[in-house]
């Protein structure tokens, strides 16, 4: 298979979707969502009475460690008062954990075999409660020491930061038929980034790999079904992020997987009309940060 490249460079321009209801002089009505990665920020405005999406933007950010920066000109981002503030780090700088072999204050040490942090990073640490207590899982991420700093700052306890895959799980445990009986493999690609999750009664795998070509994406799908027993002529596989049904990636995974499908939004959201641009199957991560506590 050629090395075909199948992803367009971070955006040079904002994209500004506003409802027309939004009214950004009352904070206190609304939560705000983000989501960070090197090149790129995507927010969401929730609407808390009517649990509806009602603002969505994508900015250049050259690193998620220039958020503050980016926030002291942003009206948005910069302003204080939203009754909750989730930002969600993309990238692979995290671990899962059992929830019952967690101690606090050793966050460092969990994630050392799987991240070595830099001297302005630190380690935290995101509990995400799955299908049952005996199957609740941390997540230990590492995060900016200045960005930790601004967002208590900022937002104090109304402000959370959580790694991107984190939230991607929780929009799958909340979806319709969330007490999963049949494996499935979840994919999610966004930024030459693709995480994949394996979920049945339990979750079974959660992993983000760095890619930049349409085969390195079937490479690992395979991988990872081979490695946890799923068929790739049987078992379907759910995409969501960066890609069309007659983009490289989508055609080149319908020639190894049978049964290959795009994801929906979020279930039990509304949605502002104006967000109708987008394609259902994009930005399922971030509209998913309304399930993070």
């Amino acid at each position: 298979m050629s090395a075909t490249s199948t992803f367009s460079a971070p955006p040079t321009a904002t994209v500004s979707l506003r409802d027309d209801t939004f009214d950004p002089t009352n904070p206190a009505a609304y939560h705000l969502y983000a989501l960070a990665s090197t090149g790129r920020l995507r927010l969401a405005v929730l609407e808390v009475v009517r649990q509806k999406f009602v603002v969505f933007e994508d900015l250049p950010l050259a690193h998620p460690a220039d958020l503050p920066e980016l926030a002291r000109t942003h009206d948005l981002l910069g302003h204080p008062g939203w009754t909750r503030v989730r930002i969600a780090l993309a990238g692979r700088a995290f671990t899962l954990l059992p929830a019952p072999l967690f101690r606090p204050g050793d966050e460092a040490l969990y994630l050392a075999p799987h991240y070595a942090l830099a001297p302005t990073e630190e380690a935290l640490a995101y509990p995400l409660p799955l299908a049952a207590p005996a199957t609740d899982v941390v997540s230990l991420f590492a995060a900016n020491q200045a960005l930790t700093s601004w967002l208590d700052a900022t937002y104090g306890p109304a402000g959370r930061l959580l790694p991107s895959s984190a939230a991607l799980l929780a929009g799958l445990l909340n979806q319709p038929g969330s007490a999963i009986t049949t494996r499935q493999l979840y994919l999610s690609l966004a930024d030459q980034e693709l995480t994949a999750v394996v979920l049945g009664p339990q979750l079974e795998f959660c992993n983000v790999f760095a890619i930049s070509t349409a085969e390195d994406v079937v490479y690992f799908t395979i991988l990872v079904m081979q490695e946890l027993g799923l068929n790739p002529d049987q078992d379907a596989v759910t995409v969501w992020g960066e890609l069309t049904a007659d983009s490289p990636i989508f055609t080149l995974l319908g020639t190894y997987v049978r049964q290959v499908r795009f994801g929906a939004r979020p279930f039990g959201l509304q949605y502002s009309y104006r967000l109708n641009e987008l394609a259902d199957y994009r930005h399922f991560d971030l509209f998913s940060l309304a399930f993070c506590q």
